[in-house]
């Protein structure tokens, strides 16, 4: 539906509230399913499994004024007049069209690139989106790639317009970056590309000419389309956009950088928090968690000091792999474990399973030490719990326990899968994602990990702390570098004092903190948040507190704004005293 239709509703001779919130959420996500092709896949409509979006600039103003006219149509329909459902239905849309102009009018869109992520590098992950099980399904896979080269164009004009007006990355941030894109670059047999990896095993209800078909269909695909829009990736990255990206690394010093960090802020935490206070939270996070490293480091004998037992830990070769496939068999031990033990503290289990996986080779050198990976839904996937098996040595094992129960459960499999499971609600509801919701949850779910059993040995709980202390640190840390001028040593120093990641670890996360301002912040101020907001349950109601029952009402919620959690759990509370 377009912009002048939205706003029509507005015209409209007074419907019911619910009525018209409706219409309007329907035509913003029917709207945004056809402006992003990829999000559509993912959440199971394949019309345009065929395209790849559009990103250029013009594109971008469009979608400004639509996410205007959505506001304006969003603000003129009455919250009293709504029912309880409705009103988290138009303060969760609020809050995503609000992010989505102010992105818009930061141009955020001309940050292609990060430390952490990009257009091309993320691409890859087309073999695993889009359901691949018919003749038809593969034709459409194959559209998708013709549009590879045009999808790259559209990228790359925006990282020049970034470039003129200082819009960049931070170079330091994306030294080697390039290499993600020469892998696919200098691919010389086409069947040799990750790309042509489902044409190896196609579905034997394929008939084998219509295969054979497929197949070549396939190689001239990636010969004359992905390979070289790569190369030209490659070269534009190399040649033009790494020695011309900002030397700086705050936000503060991009066009308009201080209001950009606090919009970025708001984003993430959902919350118009101020950096000086968040930098005083972690401050306060740091020295608590600190003490309780103490312990640990005191409870095992150890007799040095605390950065003496972080060396340590960075060292002995007790706590490493000595292999991959050592690394991976004892993350998917722990997460299997973690399984068994859900049901004494959730009522509610997703039906979508979840599987271990090493992180892609072309990512992982500069990839974080794990991550969740969803399955778009009818792609037939699991979902995926990320390992980095790159340079084992700054992989400790003593970390999996509270990595795998970020990354998979309770943590993000969890909340994400039962968030698409939830039928009753809105198809938008169902698949937003608020960072300060997810990855509070998914350090919840690391404390958690303590009442469940999950941490055998005392280097594991340190491992739970030194998780912990990282998140904490990421509140001054983040705040240091975007608002008060630290610079990337300081901030590599800090974390090497206060936690025991490896050394390699400290510097891709300070790097993704550099490219990505404010995220960081989202992980300890929705933990902090959900630990309040189960204290003060348990406090009002006593003996009538249910665990369970608390978790899977946070849980049926799908991803909030933190205002929004705090309201509705408050309101579960009171329901349940009177």
């Amino acid at each position: 539906m377009i912009i002048s239709t939205l706003c029509a509703l507005l015209l409209l001779a007074a419907p019911p509230a619910a009525e018209s919130l409706h219409a309007l959420v329907e035509a913003e996500w029917s709207w945004r399913l056809a402006e992003f092709p990829r999000l559509a896949t993912s959440v199971g409509v394949h019309d345009s499994d065929d395209k790849l979006e559009h990103v250029d600039v013009a594109t971008q103003e469009r979608h400004l004024e639509h996410w205007r006219g959505v506001a304006k149509a969003l603000a003129a329909i009455p919250r009293a007049d709504l029912g309880t459902r409705e009103r988290i239905d138009a303060a969760v849309l609020a809050e995503e069209v609000r992010a989505f102009i102010s992105g818009q009018q930061q141009r955020t869109y001309l940050l292609t690139v990060s430390g952490d992520s990009s257009f091309f590098s993320d691409l890859p992950q087309l073999v695993r989106e889009q359901p691949l099980r018919t003749a038809q399904d593969f034709g459409r896979y194959l559209s998708r790639l013709r549009e590879v080269p045009r999808y790259f164009d559209e990228n790359l004009e925006l990282m020049r317009a970034g470039l003129k007006l200082g819009m960049t990355a931070p170079s330091i941030t994306l030294q080697g970056r390039d290499q993600a894109a020469r892998v696919h670059a200098e691919v010389k047999d086409p069947k040799q590309s990750v790309f042509y990896a489902p044409f190896l095993t196609l579905p034997e209800t394929i008939a084998p000419e219509e295969a054979a078909r497929l197949r070549s269909a396939a190689q001239a695909a990636i010969a004359e389309a992905v390979i070289p829009a790569y190369a030209k990736v490659t070269e534009f990255l190399v040649a033009t956009y790494l020695p011309g990206a900002r030397k700086t690394i705050a936000a503060a010093d991009l066009p308009g950088g201080r209001a950009y960090y606090q919009a970025q802020i708001r984003e993430f935490v959902t919350r118009d928090d101020s950096a000086e206070d968040l930098h005083a939270l972690g401050l306060r996070e740091v020295a608590r968690i600190r003490a309780e490293m103490e312990g640990v480091r005191r409870q095992v004998g150890f007799q040095g000091d605390l950065p003496a037992f972080f060396a340590h830990l960075r060292t002995a070769p007790e706590f490493y792999a000595k292999t991959p496939d050592e690394l991976l068999m004892r993350a998917g031990s722990i997460a299997k474990t973690i399984d068994g033990k859900l049901p004494r503290f959730f009522g509610l289990l997703p039906r979508l399973p979840y599987t271990v996986a090493p992180v892609p080779e072309s990512i992982a050198p500069f990839y974080t030490g794990g991550r969740y990976v969803m399955a778009a839904e009818g792609s037939g996937e699991a979902g995926t719990f990320w390992v980095n098996t790159y340079d084992l040595k700054s992989r400790p094992l003593y970390v999996l326990p509270a990595l795998a129960l970020h990354e998979s459960v309770p943590g993000h499999h969890l909340q994400i899968a039962l968030a698409a499971e939830q039928r009753d609600l809105p198809a938008f509801r169902r698949h937003a994602y608020f960072s300060v919701y997810g990855e509070g949850w998914g350090l919840y779910a690391e404390r958690l990990g303590e009442e469940m059993g999950i941490y055998r040995t005392p280097y594991e709980l340190f491992g739970r702390y030194t998780y912990e202390m990282w998140r904490a640190c990421r509140l001054v840390v983040d705040t240091g570098i975007h608002a008060f001028g630290w610079s990337r040593e300081r901030a590599n120093h800090f974390l090497r004092d206060n936690t025991a990641l490896s050394l390699h670890e400290i510097e891709t996360e300070v790097d993704r903190y550099i490219g990505w301002p404010a995220q960081a912040l989202s992980y300890k101020v929705g933990e902090i948040a959900i630990r309040a907001l189960r204290a003060k349950a348990e406090k009002a109601l006593g003996a009538r507190f249910d665990l369970r029952d608390f978790h899977d009402r946070i849980l049926a919620l799908g991803s909030v704004p933190l205002p929004v959690l705090e309201e509705e759990i408050d309101r579960y509370v009171l329901s349940l005293k009177n």
